[in-house]
């Protein structure tokens, strides 16, 4: 089981990330928060201070970042690991919805999407990895998608992103389990946060960002390869896999 005490949260305001954050405060964990947006940043570091009885952020703290901006990544990492001390987790956690429709019509939407939600965090991975190769402990996880599993006509640019993410993962996992450090790849179904305002978010395939953070504590704990959250996840995305392409194509998904 990984102790999760000193824990890095990258877009640490998005909302599944929020409650993965107030999940690990009740358990005594020190926190290393890191936004873009800076206001939202400062309203939860408040929120987890008052709830960890932490009123001097000996405990919460955090930094405002761009995540997108890689060139940033290495100082980012350095000043988090100064916070903390040794960093024994870390969570990705950001990334945006695109528009399909807007990423058919532009290669350059196509390509931030694809850079928002996929080589950002695979350049922060390659900043973190070599660190907890060297100390040999630890877990690192980051937030896929079920929407990497298999291209979709309604959502396969940010599909190709997440898809790219699982790749680089379970790559990641392989060389980093000889050295005893925990590769975790997260994969949410539908979740009602702000990313996903204006879908129709009705029905039992839905599920609260609470829920998903409490799935993805256990699995960092656990050091779970993949965890499809909630659990159902995994048999649907089975299902899915096993369509033969000359069928799948077909499908309006």
């Amino acid at each position: 089981m990984n102790p999760m005490n000193n824990v890095v949260l990258f877009g640490a305001t998005s909302a599944i990330a929020t409650a993965v954050a107030r999940e690990l405060v009740d358990t005594g964990a020190r926190l290393f928060c890191v936004a873009r947006d800076g206001d939202a940043l400062e309203a939860l570091l408040a929120d987890l201070r008052v709830r960890a009885d932490d009123p001097e952020g000996n405990r919460i703290l955090g930094a405002r970042a761009d995540l997108a901006d890689i060139d940033g990544h290495a100082a980012l990492w350095q000043q988090a690991q100064e916070a903390l001390g040794e960093v024994d987790s870390v969570l990705l956690a950001w990334g945006t919805l695109p528009d399909q429709a807007a990423c058919n019509a532009s290669v350059d939407a196509t390509l931030q999407a694809i850079h928002v939600n996929g080589t950002s965090a695979i350049a922060l991975l390659g900043r973190i990895a070599p660190d907890f190769e060297a100390r040999g402990r630890g877990v690192i996880a980051a937030i896929g998608s079920v929407a990497g599993d298999r291209g979709r006509q309604s959502n396969y640019a940010y599909g190709t992103a997440k898809g790219m993410l699982a790749i680089y993962l379970q790559g990641l996992r392989n060389r980093l389990f000889f050295s005893g450090v925990d590769v975790v790849t997260l994969k949410p179904g539908f979740v009602r946060t702000p990313m996903t305002e204006g879908l129709n978010r009705a029905g039992a395939l839905w599920a609260e960002p609470e829920t998903v953070a409490r799935g993805i504590v256990r699995a960092m704990r656990r050091g779970r390869d993949v965890a499809y959250l909630p659990g159902k996840w995994w048999v649907i995305m089975t299902i899915i896999r096993l369509i033969p392409e000359y069928l799948f194509k077909r499908l309006k998904l």
